[in-house]
């Protein structure tokens, strides 16, 4: 029988997985479109790991080392192949020298080094780039594979459909809203706001290292099933369905860092939504109606950077909600997505 209190994830993006589970092991015993992600992400290029630049650059750093080093322990373990995260090599380039040669993620990657002359020579129309090892995380192995270690740690995966918060009381007793697009309506957050992106998957078996453009617009990552063509980055277009004209775009894109590429082959598009907005949004909010009381833990809006940063932000989410059961008197609740 479903327990009648307890901590809720509400999910609609990575984000909910990603932080049941660590909440889950946090406290054992009390009671997404196919994403595929580089670490750091296209949008994790300077500075900012997100395009937006209201959250601070410490705790960004933060995040996404805590993230790595999750990954990293994954990518050597047996699990690898099943959660579909693995090491890859690459470039990352640019048409002009960067006010910052070294991100600020340059010391959690492997081997982070400027590219040699002799490398350069591969992209003529580049002047400066940076090449380093990082993680591969294929969102569609990924995240079932979170699901299923959530679930084997005695996890509840429920599936319904929430208008308002106050649905979930007082069934529970803290919710953790990671909805993401879904806040505009569900936490009435207007700042959120999608930001569409277009890629394509092809089969090009031979391309065995990445390669990002500096403006993180165009990009070529080898994964365990196919190769990762992009991208775009549309804010505030909701449109879910294909463009061929920019699916040409990117093919012509790629192909100019890439001229192999011109012989892929299996071509597939694809289109998601980011949820995005000025910072994530991770904070405590207490909801009050008529005299009840409602803890909310917010998880949302990691626009392009998610994965690159989804288990720091994870675990800090985390310790919110051990507050908020402090607050409440009563132990950490189990995780119920």
């Amino acid at each position: 029988m479903e327990p009648q209190t307890g901590g809720r994830a509400l999910r609609a993006c990575p984000m909910g997985s990603c932080f049941a589970l660590p909440l889950w092991l946090r406290a054992p015993d009390q009671a997404v479109t196919e994403k595929q992600a580089l670490v750091p992400e296209p949008s994790v290029r300077s500075q900012a790991a997100f395009s937006e630049t209201d959250t601070p650059s410490h705790k960004q750093k933060q995040w996404f080392r805590e993230t790595f080093e999750h990954l990293s322990a994954i990518a050597n373990s047996a699990e690898a192949v099943d959660a579909g995260v693995h090491l890859v090599s690459g470039w990352q380039i640019f048409r002009n020298i960067p006010a910052e040669e070294a991100p600020f993620w340059a010391d959690v990657v492997l081997g982070f080094r400027k590219m040699t002359e002799a490398e350069l020579k591969k992209f003529p129309q580049h002047v400066f780039g940076q090449a380093f090892t990082t993680l591969k995380c294929e969102g569609s192995a990924y995240l079932p594979w979170l699901e299923r270690r959530l679930q084997g740690s005695g996890g509840v995966i429920l599936t319904r459909r929430v208008e308002d918060l106050w649905e979930l009381h007082p069934s529970f007793d803290i919710v953790v809203n990671c909805s993401g697009l879904g806040s505009r309506r569900l936490a009435r957050d207007s700042a959120v706001f999608p930001v569409r992106g277009q890629v394509l998957q092809v089969q090009a078996p031979w391309v065995k290292h990445f390669i990002r453009d500096g403006s993180g617009l165009t990009y070529i990552y080898p994964g365990a099933f196919h190769v990762t063509l992009g991208g775009t980055r549309q804010p505030g277009d909701w449109n879910l369905s294909p463009d061929a004209e920019v699916s040409r775009d990117i093919l012509s894109r790629c192909c100019a860092l890439e001229p192999s590429l011109h012989r892929a082959y299996d071509i597939k598009e694809q289109v998601g939504l980011r949820p995005s907005r000025p910072g994530v949004r991770l904070q405590k909010e207490l909801l009050v109606r008529d005299g009840r009381r409602l803890p909310v833990v917010h998880h949302y809006g990691h626009g392009a950077g998610g994965f690159s940063v989804h288990w720091g932000t994870a675990l800090e989410a985390a310790r919110l909600v051990s507050e908020c059961a402090q607050a409440l008197g009563t132990p950490a609740p189990h995780s119920k997505l």
